[in-house]
């Protein structure tokens, strides 16, 4: 590991410690409340205390300074904080107890594709660990054309959810949905610490939006689940269609899976069936289609004249 990685997971460390001791109250681990606190969550020293760990050595690791701590240690304080299986693998990496692996292939089997065609009409995509899509079928094709069709450094499902505005997005549990998606993508960020297509992916995607900024901030860390996602497009013909969400690991390519949204009943599957057989045209609010119906307008102007000039010049 190279100084300038150590130095980025120690400081992620530390600020994923004090994220996760904030959440806390003393009743949460039987603690009396106390005086009034001029902080939220627990001290440093109750969270040492309880841990059976020295205060000064805690403090050290807090503040992101390049010291060790044990496997059993490491359990002490996850124990204390009350970290759930994802959030201990993501304190273990970023502490660097476990192996960091090597970067994951993106390359997929030909039959992968043919998989994902077979399950229309089912939207189906294979995500990267930071959610490149890699592949998709016609079903989510037609659900998120701005992103299939996006230049590849922006074929990110995070990218768009977060620079698309809100009132255009296919998603209707969207403050759900986001949050989750944040969390999961964070506990694969731990284990590509300094590496720099994941850091300039992560620094753009804050300059570009405040509220992945203030998501990422949260440090919330979870593992890829079976989840209920919901479409909300009056274009599909329904108020929205229901999914629920669920992600197959593809073992020849490490770190890659497979998402799959299945219709929680027939009036779901009846409208997705729809939505395959006729894809809209327009995937934008009215307001957000009217100005690009301008934009195009004006552009069409411009070009008539610019070719009369030229007819008149000649």
């Amino acid at each position: 590991m190279t100084a300038a990685t150590n130095t980025h997971r120690r400081v992620e460390l530390a600020q994923f410690l004090r994220s996760r001791r904030a959440r806390l109250t003393p009743q949460d681990v039987g603690l009396p409340p106390g005086l009034r606190r001029r902080t939220p969550g627990l001290r440093r020293e109750e969270v040492a205390q309880l841990a059976g760990v020295g205060v000064t050595w805690y403090t050290w690791l807090e503040q992101g300074r390049n010291i060790n701590a044990s496997v059993s240690v490491l359990d002490a304080i996850a124990r204390t904080l009350h970290l759930d299986p994802a959030e201990r693998e993501h304190l273990y990496l970023l502490a660097d107890v476990p192996t960091v692996p090597e970067p994951p292939s993106t390359t997929l089997a030909p039959e992968v594709q043919e998989i994902l065609d077979a399950l229309a009409p089912l939207p189906a995509v294979v995500y990267s660990g930071r959610y490149d899509a890699l592949a998709w079928n016609a079903t989510y094709h037609a659900l998120f054309p701005g992103l299939t069709g996006a230049p590849v450094a922006e074929r990110n499902a995070l990218w768009q959810m977060f620079t698309v505005p809100a009132c255009c997005s296919a998603i209707g549990n969207r403050e759900t949905e986001l949050s989750t998606m944040v969390a999961t993508f964070r506990a694969a960020f731990g284990r590509h610490i300094g590496e720099p297509a994941w850091v300039s992916f992560v620094d753009r995607l804050r300059s570009a939006s405040p509220e992945f900024a203030e998501m990422w901030a949260r440090h919330d860390v979870a593992s890829p689940a079976t989840r209920v996602k919901v479409f909300a497009r009056n274009l599909i013909g329904a108020d929205e269609v229901r999914t629920t969400a669920t992600s197959l690991a593809i073992a020849s390519t490490p770190e890659a899976r497979i998402v799959v949204y299945t219709p929680i009943d027939e009036t779901d599957r009846a409208a997705l069936e729809e939505f395959t057989r006729n894809p809209p045209q327009i995937q934008l609010c009215p307001y957000h289609e009217r100005q690009c119906a301008e934009r195009r307008g004006a552009d069409v102007a411009a070009t008539n004249r610019a070719a009369g000039e030229v007819i008149n010049a000649g």
